[in-house]
């Protein structure tokens, strides 16, 4: 299923040797478009350029959105923040920590201290030069009673010490072997020692503010004085909230904009057959989910969670809404790339049976249950909804929707509703993921799994140096989510994008669409 657009995106990504990959496609009778692809490779790159307005049209925005990165859940200010801002480290196409602010790192033994170089010749927009006060103080705004979604993952962090103006000592109480991917998330963003004016947000990335209506448009001018040589080549960065597919789509093909995200899985032959517009796709962590909180009945009971689970038609789902461009879940949020992925775990099926068997067992009468739904959560999850609704009445089970509207879902419903659609972008390591949306203490725990055992595996795994003995312990937290938790995943999904030709650089694949919202720093235009 799909195997030519996976086997290529394995060779771009450096999975495959050149042997292997002319190898493989050779089997598939893909010879011809690998011959073309590794000739495509050898070719003289495009020289950046700069100058011109790179036009965003954009799915993720909302009236609620602000630029304090503490807040951010969507796409819209993701990619704006990656625009003022630069993070800790940032994470490349293998989704491993690149240098960003944080210049380089080393792990002591033992893996509960790591002293940390920061990137000299660095200013912000106001011509301040960055000092580790400001790294300090940008670490903790995600420290103790922080409304920061990272403050379970920095929860840990005991001690952050100024070494000198270039390096600081953050010391742990427990171990940790990937911190460093902590810095990497989206929310880490890096701002001046006490600044709180987020109306007017000032950072050193490759562009300044200069205006933002939120849920409707956004505008960020170059900074001249950028310290990477290799981003920020086009003059003003013009982002439109487009939360509609196809009103999206149509803007591209109409040239309104220069790059969408979240093409439309059904519609995209709509770019496809149109000139001048290349569509971009890889596969990521990307996933659905339906989340059940186990701290609210009917949701408690273990087999009524189990009939939620097999009454599902997952490859429905992803044929229909999501066109196959992806695979099926399987109720935990490790992707089959990830090299932790839970290989051996059997697949929940399809088994109107065994969910009449678990509904029964967990004797609850008719139950009503009722699912919130919103396409703020992915294109056609509203859909989505009315499907698993129509598969469940067959299975006994008495679900009804609560439609919300996209403005304003993530703040008015997402985590307060016991049953609740949402979708997760992936992180940079199963560990990650992992404990973002599932440990005890996370403040995204939207499935209100709570499971002393499944806490004790992620903190072994956190402390242990040694692959294989990490993955056991990372695959046995897998199965714990399969066989008991609240979340019905039914899709992992490629990520999807387009552009015009005028847009050189385009990179696809990493943790978030748009590259981890860097699209506008590495793209130039060529007009």
């Amino acid at each position: 299923m799909n195997t030519w657009p996976r086997l290529s995106e394995a060779y771009r990504l450096g999975k495959l040797s050149r042997r292997d990959f002319l190898s493989a496609a050779a089997t598939i009778g893909a010879l011809s478009a690998a011959s073309s692809l590794l000739a495509a490779g050898t070719a003289k790159a495009d020289t950046p350029k700069r100058g011109g307005t790179l036009r965003l049209g954009l799915a993720g925005g909302s009236t609620t959105d602000n630029w304090d990165p503490r807040t951010y859940t969507e796409l819209v200010m993701i990619t704006l923040g990656a625009q003022v801002f630069n993070g800790f480290v940032r994470f490349d196409r293998e989704r491993r920590p690149q240098p960003d602010l944080i210049e380089s790192w080393e792990v002591k033994p033992g893996a509960t201290e790591w002293i940390m170089n920061i990137r000299g010749g660095v200013t912000f927009h106001d011509g301040k030069p960055l000092t580790a006060d400001d790294i300090i103080y940008s670490l903790n705004l995600h420290r103790g009673k922080s409304a920061s979604a990272m403050v379970g993952q920095m929860k840990h962090v005991e001690d952050i010490a100024k070494l000198t103006d270039r390096q600081i000592s953050v010391k742990l109480s427990r171990p940790d072997s990937e911190f460093i991917y902590v810095l990497g998330d989206f929310h880490m963003r890096v701002v001046q020692d006490g600044f709180t004016d987020w109306s007017k947000p000032v950072g050193t990335g490759a562009f300044k503010f200069d205006s933002f209506t939120p849920g409707i448009r956004a505008r960020t001018v170059r900074n001249a004085d950028y310290w990477r040589s290799d981003g920020g080549f086009v003059d003003v960065v013009e982002t439109t909230v487009i939360n509609d597919t196809a009103v999206r789509m149509n803007a591209l093909v109409a040239d309104q904009v220069d790059v969408i995200n979240r093409v439309g899985k059904t519609s995209v032959a709509l770019l496809d057959n149109a000139s001048g517009l290349k569509v971009e796709r890889a596969p990521t962590g990307w996933h659905a989910i339906m989340a059940a909180r186990m701290d609210s009945a009917p949701f408690d009971n273990a087999d009524f969670r189990l009939a939620l689970k097999y009454a599902i038609d997952r490859k429905a789902l992803l044929k229909t809404l999501f066109n196959d461009y992806g695979t099926v879940g399987n109720d935990h949020p490790v992707p089959e790339n990830d090299p932790n992925y839970n290989n051996e775990l059997p697949q929940t099926a399809h088994d109107l049976d065994r969910a009449k068997f678990h509904l029964k067992k967990a004797n609850l009468g008719a139950a009503a249950i009722e699912l919130t739904a919103s396409d703020a959560a992915y294109e056609g999850a509203v859909s989505a909804a009315e499907i698993y609704q129509a598969a469940a009445g067959k299975a006994g089970l008495n679900m009804t929707l609560k439609r919300e509207p996209i403005d304003g879902f993530w703040s008015n419903a997402w985590l307060k509703r016991p049953f609740c659609e949402s979708y997760w972008a992936g992180r940079s390591t199963a560990l990650q993921m992992l404990s973002i949306a599932y440990k005890s203490d996370a403040t995204w725990n939207e499935t209100a799994w709570k499971n002393p055992a499944f806490d004790q595996l992620l903190s072994d795994a956190s402390a242990e140096l040694d692959d294989a003995k990490r993955r056991q312990y990372l695959w046995e937290a897998q199965k714990m989510l399969h066989d008991d938790g609240g979340a019905v995943i039914p899709v992992f999904a490629d990520v999807l994008e387009a552009h015009n030709d005028r847009v050189k650089g385009y990179q696809i694949g990493g943790i978030n669409d748009l590259f981890n919202g860097h699209i506008p720093e590495l793209v130039w235009l060529d007009s």
